[in-house]
């Protein structure tokens, strides 16, 4: 005999109760800031997309030039050299520092690329409601969230170097023009993951008994 699958999934909204986003406290519906942590509490941030799509847009149009631009100056014997983040990899992998390079590529390239198509993605199938596994889009999310907090490694390389190799006249490290924008493009992009609210994700669960996939 094939075993019954409810036809209404309870949501919290449903029983009158919030959670917060901060700290994951449930309350009442009525209730308008967390007792725990003093976070507003919201059932749906209507302007959230908006906020993501705008976070997104500057954050995509510094990252323009961070790669354009050199990351680093170079002062050696009086002589000045930039490298952009592509050409000091490739630099680096020419000298036979094969992973560093590659460690700068994945930290500087790919992740910040995968972040940014990672949130329009996410943004793009809640505004045209892809049928696409919600499970999937959570998990999605929640991995964005987790390396956000590795894409500052460039900048951070940056700043120690800049700091260390100070030898006088004879070579000196500066910031390039690029690793503001990379900076600003890494704070935008973290701005633009944290507007969007999840609880979208989940709003399209059809209600006419339909079972959501969650393979």
């Amino acid at each position: 005999m094939a075993e019954a699958h409810p036809t209404h999934l309870l949501t919290a909204r449903d029983a009158g109760m919030v959670a917060c986003t901060d700290c994951t406290r449930v309350w009442p519906l009525e209730t308008e800031r967390c007792p725990r942590c003093g976070a507003k509490l919201v059932s749906r941030d209507g302007h959230s997309l908006s906020r993501v799509w705008a976070w997104w847009v500057v954050g995509l149009i510094c990252y323009i030039p961070a790669n354009l631009y050199p990351m680093l100056n170079t002062t050696f014997m009086g002589k000045t050299s930039g490298d952009t983040i592509v050409g000091g990899a490739v630099t680096l992998a020419m000298h036979g520092a094969i992973a560093v390079a590659l460690v700068i590529l994945i930290a500087s390239v790919a992740i910040p690329m995968g972040k940014f198509v990672a949130v329009a993605y996410l943004a793009l199938s809640v505004q045209r409601g892809w049928h696409t596994s919600k499970l999937r889009r959570t998990q999605l999310y929640e991995m964005v969230e987790f390396i956000g907090r590795w894409s500052m490694i460039d900048v951070f390389v940056v700043a120690v170097l800049s700091a260390l190799v100070q030898l006088s006249v004879v070579v000196s490290i500066q910031p390039g023009p690029a690793a503001l924008n990379f900076a600003l493009s890494v704070v935008f992009t973290m701005l633009s993951a944290r507007s969007f609210d999840s609880r979208l994700i989940w709003d399209s669960i059809e209600r006419d008994g339909e079972e959501e996939d969650l393979t």
